[in-house]
């Protein structure tokens, strides 16, 4: 009787123990439901993760932007920007009036491979004067270009099979009737830090900017400082201007850092205007504290802001050309990768320091970041006057 009796304490105590577990496993669910940011974040950061990983990232970018100089309109150099786009890997989209237009256009970004076709192509392949076909890549970015320019070189032996017949033939099974001359600019090494070295800057500040400021305001609220601040004859642009001007500080001393690391310890040299790259430096600082300070209203505690700066933080580090070739995403990828703050300060950065970019080669993607800067800004004050009512 007693062993029964043992046994059926047992089952109870099992039973109850079970029922207590159940109770808080619910519990906690409904928690979990509660805390809406939490539970997207939890669902939708492995769905983009999947996403972009999946669809969005390719280390071997094909269809290149690339134009072309021809100064010579003979079957062969047609026949040579034919068998180009025949390997997938350059979309020949614009034709340069001029060397310096040519030049202009791989300055600024705007194309990855600039094709120079000489006069008298055609007549000094015929003869047998072996003319030099010059093909600049900007190597900023040496994933971008290397199997681009190993399908260039593999073009010298079948390039002209079709033309070189006849008379001509003789000229086809030896070495190739033209020289093809690479130049690597920029980057002439194919050294990797030259790319990722600039490029941290900016992952390092967008990180960092979005983590303090996305703190701010939400730690005065669980400190239950909020409302004495609120009491004082202050508007809130003033409030968002005063917390955000000491991290404008502390941003700047992260790029003095960075930037004395970059030529100091890695060499990696600045070869345009320095004011020029503080200047938008700052700018673009400013607009990651401004989306940091958005999401501190937002955000009902400390944790939620964290969770909401590692949601804007991952797509940037994907999609901006940092970690993967910003060409080789499919358009979707890129347009929405134009929207994002670091793809455009990572072209200025890198234009600036490794090209000698100006602000003229530069426009385009200054005004893509004042533009996002302002909106983040309005979007920032709107909603803190928002959380004030």
């Amino acid at each position: 009787m007693s062993v029964e009796s043992d046994v059926d304490r047992r089952t109870r105590g099992f039973r109850a123990s079970f029922s207590r577990l159940r109770a808080t496993f619910i519990k906690e669910f409904l928690q979990l439901r509660r805390d809406r940011i939490t539970f997207a974040t939890m669902i939708f950061i492995p769905l983009m993760q999947l996403l972009l990983f999946g669809t969005a990232i390719n280390t071997n970018p094909r269809h290149l932007p690339t134009a072309v100089l021809i100064q010579d309109d003979s079957s062969f150099a047609r026949s040579f920007l034919a068998a180009m786009r025949a390997t997938d890997y350059f979309d020949i989209s614009t034709s340069a009036s001029s060397e310096e237009d040519l030049d202009h256009l791989i300055l600024s970004g705007k194309v990855q491979f600039g094709v120079q076709i000489p006069a008298h192509f055609g007549r000094d392949l015929i003869r047998g004067d072996r003319p030099a076909i010059l093909v600049i890549a900007d190597a900023t970015d040496p994933t971008a270009t290397g199997s681009a320019v190993a399908a260039l070189n593999g073009l010298s032996q079948t390039v002209f099979s079709r033309e070189l017949t006849g008379a001509a033939a003789s000229l086809a099974p030896k070495k190739p009737p033209y020289d093809l001359r690479v130049h690597l600019r920029y980057n002439p090494a194919i050294e990797t830090r030259l790319n990722i070295v600039p490029g941290l800057m900016g992952t390092i500040l967008t990180l960092t900017m979005l983590i303090f400021t996305g703190l701010s305001v939400t730690r005065e609220i669980e400190r239950g400082t909020m409302e004495s601040l609120l009491a004082m004859p202050i508007r809130p642009v003033e409030i968002m201007l005063g917390k955000i001007a000491p991290y404008v500080v502390v941003g700047g001393l992260q790029m003095t850092l960075i930037l004395s690391a970059a030529r100091l310890l890695f060499g990696v040299p600045i070869e345009g205007s320095l004011p020029l790259l503080i200047a938008l430096t700052l700018l673009f600082i400013v607009a990651n504290l401004s989306v940091g300070y958005t999401f501190s209203t937002i955000a009902t505690n400390q944790l939620q802001a964290m969770q909401m700066s590692f949601f804007f933080f991952l797509p940037n580090m994907l999609l901006s050309g940092f970690m993967f070739p910003f060409r080789g995403m499919p358009q979707w990828a890129q347009n929405f990768g134009e929207v994002l703050p670091l793809t455009h300060y990572l072209r200025i950065v890198r234009g600036i320091m490794l090209k000698g970019a100006t602000f003229v080669d530069l426009q385009l993607d200054v005004l893509a970041l004042a533009l996002f800067t302002l909106a983040a800004m309005a979007l920032a004050v709107a909603r803190f006057r928002q959380t004030l009512d």
